[in-house]
């Protein structure tokens, strides 16, 4: 079984980004880097807007401290390497999930579809991770990935639990699998780039 199977995704990773990603390793470190520090505040923004549903703020509150620790695992992974955090870089395979977003529907409804988009967020980078723990040209950085491989595992499996803890399990199998196929389009239309983690 592969790992795409496992995490849902419908679109492969092209093979090519891995090669591509190891030309260039200050610029994916620096977008992992930002990548960690902006779940860490998404985490944030989910616990103030949801701030009464107990078992959210319980689950994703430990997520907060964690993520933010990746970011400093990355920044000194940087510094060991005698590499700069360079600047921030828009994310745009997030702003595409986001731009497909409905915009209308209830409070639950846009819980549910954050859920889901949190989920598969996690799950392209436990993809993406994978990829660079087995096949990136630096046995300490492929130590290095397969240690994020498996939190993003734990975190898009949470997010789902979440899910399905707030809603009705069909209705959070309906939703996924229609960001599933969402997210299987915008990864079509979108090129490999060596100075991203997506």
């Amino acid at each position: 079984m592969s790992e795409n199977t496992i995490l849902g995704l419908k679109l492969p990773t092209d093979p090519r980004w891995v090669d591509i990603a190891g030309i260039s390793l200050e610029d994916i470190l620096t977008d992992h880097a930002f990548c960690e520090q902006k779940a860490a505040t998404t985490m944030i923004s989910i616990i103030q807007r949801y701030s009464e549903r107990a078992e959210l703020v319980d689950k994703l509150a430990p997520v907060v401290t964690e993520e933010w620790g990746h970011f400093r695992m990355v920044l000194a992974e940087l510094k060991k390497r005698g590499m700069q955090l360079g600047k921030q870089r828009k994310d745009d395979y997030v702003n595409a999930l986001l731009e497909h977003e409905p915009k209308a529907g209830s409070q639950e409804d846009k819980l549910l579809h954050k859920l889901c988009i949190c989920a598969l967020i996690e799950a392209r980078s436990c993809e993406r991770f994978r990829l660079l723990s087995l096949h990136i040209n630096d046995d300490k950085l492929k130590e290095f990935y397969h240690k994020f491989m498996v939190s993003e595992a734990g975190h898009y499996r949470l997010f789902l639990d979440l899910a399905r803890y707030y809603f009705p399990e069909d209705r959070v199998k309906e939703n996924w699998q229609w960001w599933l196929q969402t997210e299987k389009k915008i990864m079509a239309e979108m090129p490999p780039r060596a100075d991203r983690i997506h």
